[in-house]
């Protein structure tokens, strides 16, 4: 029970888990939509598009998630209003604003002294060294982004699989479309600081995929997302703390290790799974064709051989 009870004795340990289990509710929500609507590199630029914000955070010695927030919605915008623009696609507005960002952020980060557990820390993510501040926020901004989605839920589910009848019915898909890029903006934020910027997009899609194995159902699925990603989130936090490791970077692996379970054994859906269901009509279609053998093979019907 120690290895249990340790860990929660530390002030530090418990508002990292208070962080990444509000995290892992916020991302797996969102990442349902990122996932269904299959746009999950709109999440990978997102996290690196906050890296100037947290960059220029860093060095003015204020608060990086404070920093990420403005970054994030800046680039949200951004990209809402390339968009807006027909010649421009998505996927095109995405990948501009996100090498430009991340590009300022290198650009003001030449020639700057940093130490190596400082940047580790940026990106990779140090949920036990988040502060009051820091899980506050968190929780605000999660609060606020799941009560924006489920009160939305059915006007996002219409104007991202069928965006032409929502414009005929007069729904504002582009004004929803920034309004999902604000809202997947502050997931990236307030996750960064549990995984850190690189690790952060496997937060934001894994969970969800693995839930998408699992179910074809939305609500099921982002509440499983959702459930998984606390999962993986509690216990990487765990592990990270007993093993001295980088906690994010165990968060993501034991992710990863739930969606590949997902996908060999999903009830439906699993690799094994199907294998296993299909065996025995495959032995029922060889079945003749073993029988056949075994009758031609026989003595009776062989050719007889020359004396």
């Amino acid at each position: 029970m120690s290895i249990i009870t340790d860990p929660l004795s530390d002030p530090d340990f418990l508002r990292g888990l208070v962080d990444v289990i509000a995290v892992a509710m916020v991302a797996g929500v969102v990442g349902t939509f990122i996932v269904l609507r299959g746009v999950g590199f709109l999440g990978d630029a997102l996290a690196h598009s906050i890296f100037p914000g947290v960059v220029i955070a860093f060095l003015a010695d204020g608060n990086l998630l404070v920093g990420a927030l403005v970054a994030g919605l800046v680039t949200a915008a951004l990209m809402g209003v390339l968009t807006a623009n027909q010649r421009v696609r998505d996927n095109t507005s995405i990948g501009v604003i996100f090498t430009a960002a991340f590009a300022l952020g290198v650009v003001i980060l030449a020639n700057r002294t940093i130490e190596g557990e400082e940047l580790e820390h940026i990106l990779f993510g140090d949920p036990v060294g988040a502060g009051t501040l820091d899980v506050v926020l968190t929780i605000i901004i999660g609060t606020g982004v799941l009560a924006t989605m489920f009160a939305l839920r059915r006007l996002f589910v219409m104007s991202s699989f069928d965006p032409s009848g929502a414009r005929a019915m007069g729904l504002p898909v582009l004004a929803l479309d920034v309004l999902l890029l604000a809202l997947t903006a502050l997931t990236v934020v307030v996750a960064f600081k549990a995984v850190g910027n690189i690790l952060v997009i496997a937060l934001l899609i894994t969970p969800a995929a693995t839930a998408r194995l699992l179910t074809d159902r939305l609500l099921p699925m982002a509440g499983l997302a959702a459930g998984l990603g606390i999962v993986a989130s509690v216990a990487g936090l765990f592990v990270g703390y007993h093993q001295d490791t980088s906690a994010g970077g165990t968060i993501v692996l034991i992710s990863t290790g739930l969606f590949f379970a997902a996908w060999l054994f999903a009830p439906r859906s699993g690799v094994v799974t199907l294998a296993i269901a299909r065996r025995p009509e495959a032995l029922r279609q060889l079945a003749p064709e073993a029988e056949a053998e075994v009758i031609l093979a026989s003595p009776e019907i062989q050719a007889p051989h020359a004396p």
